[in-house]
């Protein structure tokens, strides 16, 4: 009973506070929900292993002469560490990191075996791989765009047809419905000129007869 009175003497206190400072309990209502949608959307192990597989076979299906160096590079490593059992994960609540260790836990080695030799904390800046927030991992994120375009075919160009912006989606769009308009009219244009040819052909068929 004691302990009940209690929770309900802080629960009054709390609806007091905030009747008497709204805009201070606004504020710290946004800071506790961001809190909350940052510790529900935070990204575990499993989604790093799975957008890391998923990336993987994205640059697999892809040409090498196309396939982004930049790209290829990154997810190369990281699929290396992970076979090599190197890659290490950790949460911090609103969000997580992943790091590579020097040696798999797993093997019988001294170094990987004796906990003196962990990676210290003054280490992990320095070993991070990966930033998970807000149900991303962010570098992995920014290594894969443009994925599908290798920078070294634009190396010999001029600096003026470098700095040229590519195309937007609209535009794009656009040419495309564009280009499949034509074809359309051609293929009317064509079945008309077919369908009098063979209005033609009956009529002089019909005189034929007649004569």
């Amino acid at each position: 009973d004691h302990l009940l009175g209690d929770y309900k003497e802080a629960c009054r206190e709390v609806v007091v506070g905030a009747r008497e400072r709204p805009f201070k309990a606004s504020a710290y209502a946004v800071l506790l929900g961001g809190a909350y949608f940052c510790y529900r959307t935070n990204p575990d192990d499993t989604s790093f292993q799975t957008d890391l597989l998923e990336t993987s076979n994205k640059l697999a299906l892809l040409s090498p002469w196309i396939r982004s160096g930049m790209s290829d590079g990154h997810v190369q490593n990281l699929v290396r560490l992970r076979n090599e059992g190197r890659l290490r994960y950790l949460s911090l609540g609103v969000a997580s990191v992943t790091y590579v260790v020097s040696y798999d836990p797993e093997s019988s080695l001294y170094e990987a075996q004796c906990s003196a030799l962990s990676v210290p904390w003054a280490e992990l800046p320095g070993r991070m791989l990966d930033v998970g927030f807000a149900g991303r991992w962010w570098v992995l994120h920014q290594k894969m765009k443009d994925y599908d375009i290798n920078e070294e075919e634009f190396k010999h160009l001029s600096p003026a047809l470098v700095a040229t912006a590519p195309p937007s989606v609209q535009e794009t769009e656009r040419n495309e419905r564009l280009h499949r308009d034509s074809l359309k009219a051609l293929v009317m244009e064509v079945e008309e000129e077919t369908a009098d040819g063979a209005v033609s052909v009956q009529k002089e068929g019909e005189i034929v007869a007649k004569g």
